[in-house]
């Protein structure tokens, strides 16, 4: 879980191997059409062709791609303390996740690639150490990556941990796509959890500021509110420090008032311009 944005990192050898044709980015604003399909109002965040955009959007920010499914074979450590982060959402060696999706692969698929470095990534839980794990991991992790059981593996851990709890919290709170997106790309950013630095703590500050339209409150005073408070967590890690995800990305669609996050969406990430226009 947690991750920064990491620029750059994929080279087009890789990506080729995983994007779909409808996915691939083109031209200088990164623009994209997804597979076809009819946008409907009012829908939330767990209909396929919104969640398709949701993943896009959080990759724009994680992985300066809108090509999500580019994402699974991608590891490395970037220094923030936390490991190897890998994956479609940054799972984290160093947090735990990691090593509860190696074990649900593991599940699925007993004696595959990864499952004889179970051991390793129990003992570096909670650290940034690559005892057992090096350059070994890394190579499997990128074979593995071509396995559509791990692929499975990790949309089933992104939406266990991250995903659904966001969902489930946001449709609770009164909230459409928007809120719902918003919601989740603090998840993936910041953890579950209640302490004040993960999800449920910025919420719970959000709360104390501005009702949720459950409460009785507008919407868009509420979201604002929560952004406001995701960003104080944020800045106070190096890694987070840039809060363009928020300013130039989910601010963009909020102050749209674009509440079921329906395209054609235009925003920017890093400086980077994207666009989704189906």
């Amino acid at each position: 879980m947690h991750s920064q944005h990491r620029v750059g990192r994929i080279a087009l050898a890789v990506a080729l191997a995983v994007i779909p044709a409808s996915l691939a980015t083109a031209g200088v604003g990164h623009a994209a059409t997804p597979a076809a399909a009819t946008v409907k109002a009012g829908v939330g965040l767990e209909d396929a062709h919104k969640k398709d955009i949701a993943m896009q959007l959080v990759s724009s920010a994680e992985n300066s791609s809108l090509d999500w499914k580019a994402q699974y074979k991608y590891i490395e450590d970037i220094g923030d303390g936390r490991g190897y982060t890998a994956g479609i959402i940054g799972f984290c060696s160093g947090t735990g996740d990691m090593l509860d999706l190696v074990q649900h692969y593991t599940d699925l698929k007993p004696g595959n690639i990864l499952a004889k470095y179970l051991p390793a990534l129990k003992k570096v839980n909670g650290s940034d150490s690559h005892s057992g794990l090096g350059t070994a991991f890394t190579k499997d992790w990128a074979t593995a990556a071509k396995d559509t059981v791990f692929q499975q593996a990790q949309n089933d851990e992104r939406d266990r941990v991250y995903f659904d709890p966001a969902v489930k919290q946001a449709k609770a709170d009164g909230l459409r796509a928007l809120g719902q997106f918003i919601y989740y790309d603090a998840m993936v950013m910041h953890g579950p959890g209640n302490d004040s630095d993960s999800f449920g703590g910025i919420r719970a500050a959000a709360m104390k500021k501005a009702r949720t339209p459950a409460q009785g409150g507008d919407e868009a005073t509420y979201l604002n509110a929560y952004l406001d408070a995701r960003k104080v967590v944020m800045k106070k890690e190096e890694a987070h420090s840039d809060t363009s995800r928020v300013d130039t990305e989910q601010r963009v669609f909020l102050n749209a008032k674009n509440f079921d996050l329906n395209p054609p969406l235009k925003w920017k990430v890093y400086g980077d311009p994207y666009s989704i226009n189906s």
